[in-house]
C-alpha cells in the first residue's frame, strides 16, 4: 500500500502568496467597513464609533469561541494576564481608536497611518530589549515620520485633515507595537491560535456591556440601513479581526515573519482603492506621502547583515 502523503494541487509558494494577498485585501478593506457601519449611503450617522468597535470585537469573540474550546488544553492560565493584555492592546483599544478617528478622517488616511506599526515595534524593541538599531533602520524611521508630517500638511491644505483624530490612529499603531513586544517577550511559547482566540474572547465581555450601555438595543435595528451597517461591522469582526489574524499566524508558520509582515505595504493601497470607490477625496500629494511612509517602512525591514553592520544606537 502506498503511504505517501498526497501532494497538494497547488505549490506551497503559490498558497503562501494567496494567503498573503488575502491578508492585504481583508485588512485593507477593514477601514471602509468601519465607515459603512458609521454612516449610511447619504453619509448620515448610523451606529456610534463605540458601538462599531464593540460589535467588531464581540463578533470576533463569538467566531473564535469554538476554536478556543477545541484548544482549551493548551491555554496557559498562569499567563492569562498577558493574554488579556494582548487582547486589550492588540484588538480592543485599537478598534475603538480607529472607529473614533474615522468619524473625522478618511479611511484611506487611516489605512496609510496603520503602516507605522513596524516602525514603533523597532523603537520599542530598543526601549524594552535594548536591541541595537542599525543605521539603515534609523533612516527608515526618520523617513517614515517625515512622511506623516508631510501627510498632515497635505491633508490640512485640502480642508479635511484633523490632526487630533489622525493621532488616534497613530496611538493605535503604538498599541499594536506594544502588543507585539508583549507577545514576543511573555507569550513566545504559546500557540498563536490560543493567543488570538483567548485574548479576543476576553475583551468581548466588556464589549457586550459597552454595547448595552450605549443604547444599541434600543435602535431601530429592523430598518434596512441599520441592518446593512450591522452586517458590515459583523463582516469586519469575522474577517478583519478573527480570520485575518488566523491567516497571519498561519502564514508566519508556513513562510517567514519578514514575508508576512510586508502585508503593511499592500494594506494602504487596498484602503485607498475602497476610499476612492466610495467617493473619498484622494489627491496626488496624499499618494506621494504614502510612498514616502512605505519607503521608510521598507528600510526598517532590510536585513542589516546584508549591509554595513553598523548601529547608530
Amino acid at each position: 500500500m502506498d503511504t505517501t502523503a498526497p501532494k497538494s494541487l497547488f505549490p506551497p509558494q503559490l498558497i503562501n502568496w494567496l494567503m498573503f494577498l488575502s491578508i492585504c485585501l481583508i485588512w485593507g478593506s477593514s477601514f471602509i467597513l468601519m465607515k459603512l457601519g458609521l454612516y449610511d449611503d447619504e453619509h448620515k450617522p448610523l451606529l456610534s464609533a463605540v458601538q462599531v468597535a464593540a460589535i467588531r470585537i464581540i463578533t470576533a469573540g463569538i467566531v473564535l469561541t469554538p476554536v478556543l474550546l477545541r484548544h482549551r488544553e493548551k491555554i496557559p492560565f498562569k499567563l492569562s494576564g498577558w493574554l488579556v493584555f494582548s487582547g486589550l492592546f492588540g484588538s480592543f483599544l485599537p478598534a475603538f481608536l480607529f472607529t473614533i478617528a474615522e468619524t473625522r478622517i478618511d479611511s484611506a488616511l487611516a489605512g496609510t497611518l496603520n503602516s507605522l506599526t513596524p516602525i514603533f515595534a523597532i523603537i520599542f524593541g530598543f526601549i524594552f530589549f535594548r536591541h541595537k538599531i542599525p543605521l539603515m533602520h534609523v533612516v527608515g524611521i526618520i523617513i517614515g515620520f517625515g512622511g506623516i508630517v508631510l501627510l498632515y500638511f497635505v491633508k490640512k491644505h485640502t480642508g479635511v485633515g484633523q490632526i487630533s483624530y489622525a493621532a488616534l490612529v497613530i496611538l493605535a499603531t503604538v498599541f499594536y507595537a506594544l502588543n507585539i513586544i508583549a507577545v514576543k517577550r511573555h507569550l513566545n511559547g504559546v500557540s498563536s491560535v490560543v493567543i488570538t482566540s483567548f485574548s479576543l474572547i476576553a475583551v468581548s465581555l466588556p464589549s457586550i456591556v459597552i454595547l448595552w450601555r450605549t443604547g444599541f438595543f434600543g435602535l431601530p435595528l429592523h430598518e434596512y440601513r441599520y441592518m446593512k451597517a450591522c452586517l458590515a461591522v459583523c463582516t469586519l469582526g469575522m474577517l478583519g479581526t478573527a480570520l485575518a489574524w488566523m491567516l497571519f499566524y498561519a502564514l508566519v508558520q508556513r513562510a517567514s515573519v519578514v514575508f508576512t509582515s510586508t502585508a503593511s505595504y499592500g494594506v494602504p493601497f487596498v484602503a485607498f482603492g475602497w476610499g476612492w470607490y466610495y467617493g473619498e477625496t484622494i489627491i496626488l500629494g496624499q499618494i506621494g506621502c504614502l510612498f514616502i511612509i512605505l519607503g521608510g517602512v521598507y528600510l526598517t525591514r532590510l536585513d542589516p547583515s546584508r549591509w554595513r553592520k553598523k548601529a547608530i544606537i
